[in-house]
């Protein structure tokens, strides 16, 4: 009898009165037969604590509008390799498998991930984002992030040898290219990918170097996604030499059903906002204290927008 009644209330989700009905008991004595059940370790009740991480995971998905979220502790040091072991959850979570195909684009929040390692996908196909850059940092080295997380998880590269910008003729004969073709035609049917959020030019200097002078004329962008440039409130701003560049569009990855951005700076806040609501990723794997600034942000604003 014990069980029977415990597993009309806890499974069937059946009230006292109705389950004395049933039983042809009184209330009374259901009350004490549940008590009896929980007394014995028939049934167990259980408070779950979420944890900060959680909570802010949470909040992340509710004010980006975002599909899914995750935040991890910020470390004290190499916060942007611990970005790794969630990034390769929500590929996991997502069902990627053999002939998925995922996405890479670069910055330095990329290579840690790539370098630290990503779930064993045996079959899996991994693309660059994005042309080359004439730049020495590790950083800008997309093709070396395709290959690295191909090798670790038993994938496929596909590389991009094409610059991310170049003169109109130029381009146009990269993207007549078989080869070229090949690769930029999986940006159409990408089922994850991996991308940074950049800083603004004004607030990292020397980046500003790596670029165009129409880039570096967007004094009012907040970041950028693959040099997609946006405001925080999600407009994406045109420059001069964006249609010469080689890159998956924003069009592309608004269709893409995991778009996981990864970034663990703080200032990067706005350009993460505005990423999130241009539509251009919709997941996010961070740390607490940029997590923090970002919801920080956005309590911020609505304040301000609520204000007569």
């Amino acid at each position: 009898m014990l069980h029977t009644v415990a597993k009309l209330h806890y499974q069937s989700d059946m009230s006292q009165v109705d389950i004395a009905k049933k039983l042809g008991l009184s209330t009374a004595t259901v009350s004490r037969l549940l008590q009896r059940a929980r007394s014995v370790g028939i049934v167990r009740i259980e408070v779950i604590d979420h944890s900060p991480s959680e909570d802010l995971s949470a909040a992340l998905i509710d004010g980006l509008k975002l599909r899914t979220a995750a935040v991890i502790d910020t470390p004290s040091s190499n916060v942007l390799s611990a970005l790794a072991a969630p990034v390769g959850s929500l590929m996991q979570q997502a069902g990627l498998r053999s002939g998925s195909t995922l996405g890479i684009g670069w910055g330095r929040a990329v290579r840690e991930v790539t370098l630290a390692g990503l779930p064993q996908l045996p079959g899996i196909i991994t693309v660059a984002l994005n042309g080359g850059m004439q730049q020495a940092a590790a950083h800008f080295q997309i093709n070396e992030f395709v290959r690295q997380a191909a090798a670790q998880m038993g994938g496929m590269p596909h590389f991009l040898h094409a610059p991310y910008v170049s003169s109109t003729e130029l381009r146009d004969a990269f993207l007549a290219d078989p080869t070229v073709q090949q690769v930029t035609s999986l940006w159409d049917r990408l089922d994850a990918a991996i991308v940074g959020v950049g800083l603004t030019h004004a607030s990292n200097p020397s980046e500003a170097t790596a670029a165009l002078p129409g880039e570096r004329a967007l004094s009012h962008a907040a970041g950028d996604v693959l040099r997609h440039y946006v405001t925080e409130a999600g407009e994406i701003l045109h420059w001069d030499g964006e249609e010469r560049m080689i890159a998956a569009s924003p069009e592309q990855l608004r269709k893409v059903p995991l778009c996981i951005a990864v970034a663990a700076t703080p200032g990067k806040a706005p350009g993460i906002i505005g990423a999130a609501r241009s539509g251009m990723i919709n997941a996010l794997v961070t740390d607490a204290n940029t997590a923090q600034a970002i919801l920080d942000r956005l309590s911020s604003n609505q304040k301000t927008e609520d204000q007569p």
